[in-house]
């Protein structure tokens, strides 16, 4: 039996896969092969050892048994990996090949999985490359003994955002922050058995985050309802292998526009949920307007964006698929929607309507080739009735750390984000409940800086740093901290969520 695989050594491994192909294709195409090939190979592996675990379990009795009892997926034979790897000549025609009868056996939830990738292109992928990848991959078993779901799920991560790093521009449209993620996720904190909807779902990660913050708490998370739709082909196969290596079978994730087409109709309405969590395609000009001006769900209730943001068809969209009792989504957008001139009606009326619940105002650089600052919008269909009325607004603007070129919200900030949140008090500097009457004095505006004045600054520790310098730094947020929990503790005397 092969020898359990570290995550060092996972991360190395599908890495090393990617540098294979420097120089034959641009970096932002390299997740059009590798993640294919990656889970082809782990749908092999794991066929392989649930028949080994079949055959010592049920011995000549093993013949009785269906396939689709014994398999997760089922291989067709002549198409496993072994079968490819044989193959020396025409090597891209027999991958597609495999990839068709795969998805093909395995019936909808497969279908198109693997992409569209231009494997019989010999120009930009010739046998003896395409064998070089092979035998990498073959390098390693990628079983479930050997490589269990959560950190194979960690490793497919990893790569993720590797691909993010070298692809540049496109970075956006399939991977967000994780930590800004985990923060939207501490926030609405999902329950066990509760339905969880992405709109623009990319590789899936928001839709995962809720997964793992069930499993960090040792709760159900196998109940958990997950649906999802992204516009993007090749992203939405992503995010669907992504579920599949994470260990999460029960899904529904569909590739389509989601302001042109929502996936998710029951009985001729939007199907509504209990949680949302959303990092839409920012202010996008190339939309149909006039088709949404006369939505046929209602989804312009607030009124018609302008042709140049789309950013509240986006938003409509969303508390319009909430679940009347228990919706509440977080939407991850740019800082512009709290405050400019030609949203000002939607604004208006979606604060009137009492579902604004939060707005946390985030840092510059969080997001790939931008400096732009962003905010997390916190809406709930059926506030608590000590939240009716209200409008809470945190300004966390000074909570993200640097290493190196890499910019991300620590797991302390986070926490102390998600605590704000939660116990719902003023602490200066950092957050506020303002009533909607303030609101409205302000004409409308939720732009932070109108209501939290000055700065609750944590010093930006980098990695270049001296030790001496990172001391000093670690020493001045840690006493900045323990009076941050202070202020906390003494103003907690609110009522609880």
């Amino acid at each position: 039996m092969a020898e359990r695989i570290t995550i060092d050594e996972l991360k190395s491994y599908l890495w090393q896969s990617a540098v294979l192909l420097r120089t034959h294709i641009d970096a932002g195409a390299y997740k059009q092969y590798i993640f294919p090939l990656l889970f082809f190979k782990r749908i092999c592996d794991v066929y392989d050892e649930e028949t080994a675990k079949a055959e010592e379990e049920y011995g000549e009795d093993l013949e009785f048994y269906p396939e689709e009892e014994l398999h997760t997926f089922l291989v067709p034979q002549g198409h496993h990996w072994n079968d490819v790897r044989q193959v020396t000549e025409d090597v891209g025609a027999a991958i597609v090949k495999a990839f068709r009868e795969i998805e093909k056996a395995n019936g909808d939830k497969m279908t198109g999985i693997f992409g569209d990738g231009a494997w019989t292109n010999k120009n930009r992928l010739p046998d003896r490359l395409l064998k070089d990848l092979l035998e990498h991959f073959s390098s390693k078993c990628l079983s479930l003994a050997n490589c269990p779901e959560d950190e194979l799920g960690q490793g497919y991560e990893y790569l993720i955002k590797q691909f993010a790093d070298d692809s540049g521009h496109t970075a956006q449209e399939f991977y967000t922050n994780r930590t800004v993620v985990h923060l939207m996720t501490e926030i609405l904190q999902p329950q066990s058995g509760e339905s969880v909807y992405d709109p623009t779902c990319g590789s899936a990660g928001m839709l995962i985050s809720c997964i793992a913050h069930l499993k960090a708490q040792g709760k159900e998370w196998r109940n958990l309802k997950i649906y999802g739709q992204e516009i993007n082909q090749l992203t939405s196969a992503i995010g669907r292998m992504n579920l599949f290596l994470h260990g999460i079978e029960d899904f529904h994730i569909v590739n389509d526009d989601t302001l042109k087409n929502p996936a998710f109709i029951e009985n001729g309405r939007l199907k509504q949920f209990d949680l949302v969590l959303a990092n839409p395609p920012y202010s996008i000009k190339q939309w149909n307007r006039g088709a949404f001006e006369n939505d046929k769900y209602g989804r312009n209730f607030l009124g018609t964006p302008p042709q140049g943001r789309a950013d509240y068809a986006f938003i409509q969209h969303i508390l319009k698929s909430l679940n009347p009792q228990t919706g509440r989504c977080a939407i991850l957008l740019p800082h512009g929607i709290l405050g400019r001139e030609d949203e000002k009606g939607m604004r208006t009326a979606m604060i009137q309507a009492d579902m604004v619940d939060c707005v946390v105002g985030l840092g510059k650089h969080l997001f790939y080739n931008s400096a732009m600052e962003a905010c997390i919008l916190i809406c709930r269909v059926n506030k608590p009735s000590y939240r009716k009325h209200k409008i809470q607004l945190i300004d966390a603007k000074e909570f993200v750390t640097r290493s190196g070129q890499e910019r991300f919200i620590s797991d302390e900030h986070i926490h102390l984000i998600a605590d704000a949140y939660h116990n719902y008090c003023d602490v200066e500097k950092l957050c506020k409940v303002v009533s909607i009457d303030d609101v409205a004095d302000k004409d409308y505006s939720l732009t932070i800086t109108k209501y939290i004045q000055g700065t609750f600054s944590f010093i930006e520790c980098e990695a270049e740093d001296s030790f001496e310098d990172d001391l000093d730094a670690w020493t001045s947020a840690a006493d900045e901290m323990h009076d941050m929990y202070k202020s906390l503790v003494v103003l907690i005397g609110g009522p609880q969520e």
